[in-house]
């Protein structure tokens, strides 16, 4: 996949995803939350699998990410969102809804959603917390490893090329914590409170994008 085919799957894969997360919000039964949250899942998995073979073409264009806005570039952390955001965002969740259910709460009354976590699955995004902090601590100073490095374009072409080669690898370990941390942070959590977060999640993605979007578009052509 080159990197504007790339450009043109990103633009058909979020025109689906959007349609996918509509469908999130009124599961009918548990069977097809079960179902929705795989597809969901699924279609994760093929951005993150185009996007690792358009690194392997051309890895300093896919870390520019031109099909993204001028808004998501800023927010980037190695061409994508931080994994830690995640935590961040059920911490969020789950404190807006709780204090939105403190009288039934209050009453012994179970809501099941993400402002009625266990202890244990508290402990859980704690413990996933910090060590999803220590790998992304770890991928970034290999980038900046990288990038103090930079006196090595002063040698032959081959050396440049296998420094440019380097940078793959860096792209592709950031998306695999990104993948790997959506995927247990959802395995911890019930279907309805995994719902609720995919959906937050997106509503995150896309409130982004479309702030971006119409910023880049309120911008003087040059």
């Amino acid at each position: 996949m080159t990197t504007s085919t790339f450009a043109q799957f990103y633009a058909s894969w979020y025109d689906q995803f959007t349609r996918l997360i509509n469908q999130l919000t009124t599961p009918p039964n548990q069977t097809d939350t079960q179902e929705q949250i795989r597809k969901v899942m699924s279609h994760h998995e093929d951005y993150f699998n185009a996007k690792s073979t358009a690194a392997e073409k051309d890895p300093l264009h896919v870390l520019a990410s031109p099909w993204a806005t001028t808004l998501e570039q800023s927010l980037h952390w190695i061409a994508g969102w931080r994994p830690t955001t995640a935590f961040h965002l059920i911490y969020t969740e789950s404190s807006l809804l709780f204090e939105s259910h403190i009288i039934d709460i209050l009453r012994g009354l179970r809501t099941g959603d993400l402002g009625d976590l266990s202890p244990t699955q508290f402990r859980r995004v704690s413990d996933l917390q910090c060590d999803t902090v220590k790998e992304e601590n770890a991928i970034t100073e290999e980038l900046s490893e990288w990038q103090d490095s930079a006196t090595d374009m002063m040698g032959s072409e081959a050396e440049i090329n296998d420094k440019i080669q380097r940078l793959v690898g860096i792209i592709k370990k950031a998306d695999e914590l990104r993948l790997r941390t959506l995927r247990s942070v959802v395995e911890f959590l019930s279907p309805q409170q995994a719902i609720e977060f995919l959906i937050a999640s997106a509503e995150l993605l896309v409130g982004i994008r479309g702030w971006g979007l119409n910023h880049d578009r309120s911008l003087p052509r040059i």
